[in-house]
């Protein structure tokens, strides 16, 4: 196993998650235009899932490039809504629009990571969980919102699954983690045979 591997994202949230299972990390953001890559990638009619793999794979090849002989994982999350991609809000009318297209719908999340090395990736996983949210009044809504901070919100997507954003849903199928953003018991089985 390797000593130390690199995380090629800013998320605190999939930091804390590799903490918590006892893999050292140093983080490095890939700085990656993720909605340039997203455009070009639906012009394209990839779907969601392809979305996810591609972007954790440019994430960690670009700040492997750099990293000679070092471990580097890449990754990112994406909600499908019967096939629609839905990104992270970047304000809060956006967030309101995104949870009224949830409200009373079954979601996937998709959770993808690559890990690089020398610029090039060496294994990648993608994991999905299912969602399905309950029905809630737009009043609701906006009262779910309002408890929630800015930083959780633009950090997590509309929803913090392991906060408030449980009370959400109906029903949760699939590995808590990887709607966290990170599938870290397949990760943690990679970086043990290396």
């Amino acid at each position: 196993m390797p000593s130390k591997i690199i995380l090629a994202s800013k998320s605190k949230v999939r930091k804390e998650i590799l903490d918590k299972n006892n893999i050292e990390s140093t983080v490095e953001s890939s700085n990656v235009d993720e909605d340039i890559v997203k455009l070009s990638l639906l012009k394209e009619k990839a779907s969601p899932e392809i979305i996810s793999k591609n972007l954790a794979e440019l994430k960690a090849n670009k700040v492997s490039v750099k990293k000679i002989d070092e471990i580097v994982l890449g990754a990112d999350s994406v909600i499908d809504l019967n096939g629609e991609l839905i990104s992270k809000p970047k304000n809060r009318d956006e967030a309101m629009k995104i949870l009224k297209k949830l409200n009373g719908n079954t979601h996937f999340l998709i959770s993808s990571v690559c890990i690089s090395k020398n610029g090039s990736m060496i294994w990648n996983y993608t994991d999905k969980a299912k969602l399905t949210m309950k029905n809630f009044s737009e009043d609701e809504l906006k009262e779910y919102l309002s408890k929630i901070t800015d930083k959780a919100l633009y950090a997590y997507n509309v929803y913090q699954i392991e906060g408030e954003g449980r009370k959400l849903f109906a029903n949760i199928e699939g590995d808590e983690d990887t709607i966290m953003g990170l599938p870290v018991k397949k990760i943690k089985e990679y970086i043990n045979l290396l």
